[in-house]
């Protein structure tokens, strides 16, 4: 703990001594001290009205107050190192072990009186402590998840984020009250699931959510993927290789890392096989994304992210629907990254997701396959580069590399073939060109649609719009530099049209 939250947490405890009233620390805060984690959200539980004495602390310390609900308000002090939040609760029940029990879990279900010593002793009806040691999570008692559904996502959350074992008897009861799950309001359920997708390992995460019957009662157009074979060289049936993309796409952005072949471990990069030519394509992708963070364009972050994550879940969400058999019995998803943008959305929408990681989503889904064919068939033209941003814009870095991880997932352990390498090279051209020379691919409208319309007396439809694009395809190899040379070679295409 260092000296400022010290001086907050003393400050604190004096304050509601004189206030005359008893104060513990709770709940996650101190669950993570114990072990000596770092904490910045302290839980306290007071004996009295919280609201009011939150608003008085609030003063006290300097800092910003807010409501939460009817029993609990928070204090925000700001500090040099980033903000302290103090979460004060009024005691739940007619005592502290009343309060204690009527939580989720054990490591949760602790107390320690607050005062300014600081002295952390505890007060462990429940043995949390002895629980914490061994890494293992249990529920307080069999009615947790009917009291409230979501504590199965928190349980989730905490095996994630702490590395926790569930005990036999909480396994049963989240089995038995699943189905509940989808009585949370879906903002809540967002923000538990994608603080899952947050910590590092999602493909384990996932596949816990899916063992403990979860995935799929919260994204039931799974249900058709399980055991859904795919043609060569797909390794994994549809459901599976979804969910190894969300853990690839951790990789990537690891071997996107400045001096990544140095750091990342051997059996991690070994899976990229780190010959001189991906070596040196990733180097070239490392620099351009390194010009991209400073010019404001992309965070590598980014790439990790949980709605990164949840998109490359989604990105083959179109296959169970478009599946379909030859005579000769080959497998065929003809159209299911059109098919799959729509379900994408449907389903980040019912999961609360924000309009920009809806809209992610969608692109992801219906252009993922873009970056690994346009290496197909030979060189990638500077007019196929400058689609591929008009379509996608600065998602098309992410979507870019967001596509080598599908490639990783698509192979599995089998060895990587040359395509890998064309793969590899077709994303660095694309970023390079995107990053580097962002102007001449997207150059400024020489002539906006009004003004298309106006000059030629056009009326407003598609005609216009394939104009504008034959205007840009120009401008963009350099043939015309003009609003001039524009409204000719418009005027050009539009004779063509009308057989003049």
């Amino acid at each position: 703990m260092d000296i400022r939250t010290r001086q907050i947490l003393q400050q604190t405890a004096r304050y509601l001594a004189a206030q005359q009233r008893q104060a513990y620390l709770v709940g996650g805060s101190l669950r993570n001290m114990l072990p000596g984690e770092d904490c910045s959200d302290w839980d306290i539980v007071v004996m009295g009205e919280a609201h009011r004495l939150a608003r008085s602390l609030a003063d006290t310390l300097g800092g910003h107050y807010a409501r939460l609900h009817d029993r609990a308000s928070r204090v925000i002090v700001k500090t040099e190192t980033g903000d302290i939040t103090l979460d004060i609760t009024s005691l739940h029940g007619l005592s502290l072990e009343d309060d204690l029990r009527a939580r989720d879990f054990t490591v949760n279900a602790m107390a320690a009186p607050l005062d300014e010593a600081l002295s952390l002793r505890l007060i462990d009806p429940l043995h949390g402590e002895e629980d914490l040691r061994a890494r293992r999570l249990k529920a307080v008692n069999d009615g947790v998840f009917q009291t409230d559904p979501l504590r199965i996502l928190r349980a989730v959350r905490l095996m994630a984020r702490y590395s926790f074992s569930l005990d036999s008897e909480t396994q049963a009861f989240i089995r038995r009250d699943a189905a509940l799950l989808p009585t949370v309001a879906p903002e809540r359920i967002h923000d538990e699931l994608y603080a899952v997708l947050g910590v590092e390992g999602a493909t384990a995460h996932l596949r816990l959510l899916d063992e403990l019957g979860l995935l799929t009662i919260l994204i039931p157009e799974f249900i058709a993927a399980k055991g859904m074979r795919q043609p060569t060289p797909h390794y994994l049936d549809v459901f599976d290789h979804s969910l190894e993309t969300a853990g690839a796409l951790e990789l990537i952005a690891q071997a996107c890392l400045p001096d990544a072949i140095n750091r990342v471990p051997t059996h991690v990069y070994a899976h990229l096989a780190p010959n001189a030519a991906t070596a040196a394509h990733f180097a070239q992708i490392q620099g351009v994304l390194k010009e991209a963070e400073e010019q404001g364009v992309f965070s590598l972050a980014e790439l990790v992210a949980p709605r990164m994550k949840m998109a490359a879940l989604l990105h083959d969400i179109g296959k169970p629907v478009t599946y379909s058999t030859a005579k000769d019995g080959s497998i065929r998803f003809y159209t299911h990254p059109q098919a799959g943008a729509p379900i994408a959305l449907n389903i980040t929408r019912r999961l609360s997701a924000s309009t920009k990681d809806r809209r992610l989503a969608q692109l992801v889904a219906a252009h993922h396959m873009r970056p690994g064919q346009l290496g197909q068939d030979g060189e990638v033209t500077p007019r196929a580069i400058r689609r591929y941003f008009v379509d996608l814009g600065p998602a098309g870095i992410a979507v870019a590399l967001f596509s080598l991880a599908d490639h990783l997932a698509t192979f599995g352990p089998q060895p990587l073939t040359d395509a890998w390498e064309r793969h590899l090279s077709v994303v660095s051209l694309l970023l390079t060109r995107y990053i580097r020379q962002r102007d001449s691919i997207l150059p400024p409208r020489l002539l906006s649609p009004e003004e298309l319309m106006r000059r030629l007396k056009l009326e407003p439809g598609p005609l216009v719009g394939q104009l504008l694009e034959a205007i840009a395809e120009a401008q963009s190899e350099g043939t015309i530099h003009s609003k001039e040379e524009a409204l000719w070679l418009a005027e050009e295409r539009l004779s063509a049209l009308n057989g003049d």
